[in-house]
């Protein structure tokens, strides 16, 4: 026996929102139907269902603009990093003591006027020698601006 829902929201493992989807009653009853992220199958669910996917859309639009205008502030920052560097035989004062994460350039970034979070920094393992680098910024999944970090000698 199973139980036809539409579903409101996106749920893992079982489909998008806008699906019509079959379940088990006591997963539909325990579960989806009181969170929220499905509903029967009816003409009132799929106005609901319609009504929701525009306000996403909206906001997604929204979101969408406001990184784009993020982005747009991040071609006029330029990051510089101070750090204390330790010798090496091989290569004397090239490595860092400790390393520069990516908390340090939020922080750097944030003090030039534009709010970054640590998240939004696509950093694929902390810098731990001098040089200058290319970093990605995810602010949305559309827009993603590289800004250069240089990191130098204190």
């Amino acid at each position: 026996m199973s139980t036809e829902l539409l579903l409101m929201d996106d749920v893992p493992q079982l489909g998008k929102a806008g699906e019509t989807v079959k379940v088990k009653p006591g997963y539909a009853r325990n579960y989806l139907l009181p969170q929220g992220l499905a509903a029967p199958v009816t003409q009132a669910s799929l106005r609901k269902l319609e009504k929701l996917r525009a306000e996403r859309e909206a906001l997604v639009k929204q979101q969408r603009a406001e990184a784009q205008d993020k982005a747009n502030r991040m071609k006029n920052v330029s990051v510089t990093i101070r750090a204390k560097t330790i010798d090496n035989l091989t290569d004397p004062g090239s490595h860092l003591y400790g390393s520069v994460t990516a908390q340090d350039i939020a922080d750097c970034i944030t003090s030039q006027g534009v709010a970054v979070d640590k998240a939004q920094i696509l950093l694929d393992d902390h810098i731990k020698v001098l040089g200058d680098f290319d970093i990605t910024i995810k602010f949305h999944p559309d827009v993603q601006p590289k800004i250069k970090v240089w990191v130098v000698p204190d």
